[in-house]
């Protein structure tokens, strides 16, 4: 696709590039990227390729600016809270590069929409955040033959690396799986809410992930596929993992058992238990507020960290979930017990911890407090 007299301008530190040219620009003009997600990783990766040329950039995206985006989501700004991340991005990608074509998607990649969607583009790159969305958008690349982009952050540590790359050979290189055949168990996977991220790394990583997707394009360089680039923000170190194709991938080994999309929020729950129902047993946000309004009033303990509480709160006890066992004097042995968080999952690791101990009358709250801020009072600011 042939560069215009503006296009040769506005790229020309880069077509000076020893082995880039304006071949290597061609080609970045003439490549469709689909970036799975505009938060902390899909922010970067959004802004640099659009500065370097991408001729089309697809941005699917179902969420909404939080204010607790924006101290690693630098695409963003204060008075656009509340918008949807896709559209808003597409907004302001469109002022730093309007010769690059912008495709909005505001809804949640799924089972269902995943392979249209991803086969209108030559490469993927994931800035997802969660264990589901991960192996979805790693099958559905496997399955159409797409190269994907792969990012991950946590705290102060960062993976980077390339999936499903074409080889010389014709064959495919190493994919998601092919590292994590299986995910971890549910709880073994703190979110960022639970565990934080350093911002700057997500600029980091996210730089990273679009650097290599120009490679892949371009033809640049030696990627990273094959090979995973581990990255400790703190004593700023790398180190890199080697990764082989599995003969016994489930998607892309030697004898497939996944030829078709599966439920990824089942696969990543792992097997069901019997007992686990029955092992939290819980209570709605409309039934804790009936207690609460006309006793005996049971003892709510609000399982987040102390600045989530300091934000916004129902009233209960707040003892973060990582301070339970020591301040099990707070806890009351004769009470009917209400635990939550802000969604549900911490709960249920308090209850577990409040069981072994000899706690009973234990109560789950479905849907912690941001389904009491969606069924009882919209007003309270819950992050």
């Amino acid at each position: 696709m042939e560069l215009n007299r503006e296009e040769l301008i506005r790229y020309n530190r880069q077509i000076i590039l020893p082995n880039f040219g304006t071949e290597g620009q061609e080609k970045l003009k003439s490549a469709r990227v689909l970036i799975i997600g505009a938060g902390g990783l899909g922010a970067p990766n959004l802004q640099y390729l659009t500065a370097a040329g991408i001729g089309t950039i697809g941005v699917i995206d179902f969420d909404d600016v939080s204010l607790t985006n924006l101290q690693r989501q630098v695409l963003f700004a204060t008075n656009e809270v509340g918008q949807n991340k896709a559209q808003t991005a597409k907004t302001k990608l469109e002022l730093l590069n309007p010769e690059s074509a912008f495709t909005v998607y505001e809804e949640q990649i799924t089972s269902e929409n995943a392979l249209k969607i991803i086969d209108d583009y030559d490469l993927v790159i994931d800035g997802s955040d969660n264990l589901p969305t991960r192996y979805l958008v790693n099958d559905a690349c496997v399955l159409l033959g797409k190269p994907l982009l792969y990012g991950a952050i946590f705290r102060y540590e960062g993976q980077v690396s390339v999936f499903n790359l074409l080889q010389e050979d014709g064959s495919r290189g190493p994919n998601y799986r092919d590292l994590f055949p299986t995910p971890p168990p549910p709880e073994m996977v703190p979110s960022c809410s639970e565990g934080g991220v350093f911002g700057a790394l997500a600029g980091i990583v996210g730089a990273m992930q679009a650097s290599e997707a120009i490679k892949v394009i371009a033809g640049l360089g030696d990627t990273l596929s094959g090979r995973l680039l581990l990255f400790d923000s703190l004593d700023f170190t790398t180190r890199f993992l080697n990764i082989r194709c599995n003969p016994d991938n489930p998607v892309s080994g030697d004898a497939p058992t996944i030829t078709k999309l599966i439920d990824y929020e089942a696969f990543c729950e792992g097997p069901a238990i019997p007992s686990t129902e029955a092992a939290y047993a819980s209570i709605s946000v409309t039934g804790l507020k009936r207690r609460m309004e006309e006793g005996p009033s049971p003892f709510v303990l609000d399982v987040r960290e102390d600045y989530e509480y300091a934000i916004s709160n129902i009233g209960g006890t707040n003892i973060p979930l990582g301070q339970i066992e020591s301040r099990l004097q707070e806890i009351p042995h004769d009470r009917e017990l209400i635990v939550h968080c802000k969604s549900g999952v911490r709960s249920k690791k308090a209850i577990d911890i409040l069981k072994k101990q000899g706690y009973l009358n234990l109560l789950n709250l479905e849907g912690g407090i941001l389904a009491w801020q969606q069924e009882i009072d919209s007003e309270l600011k819950v992050y």
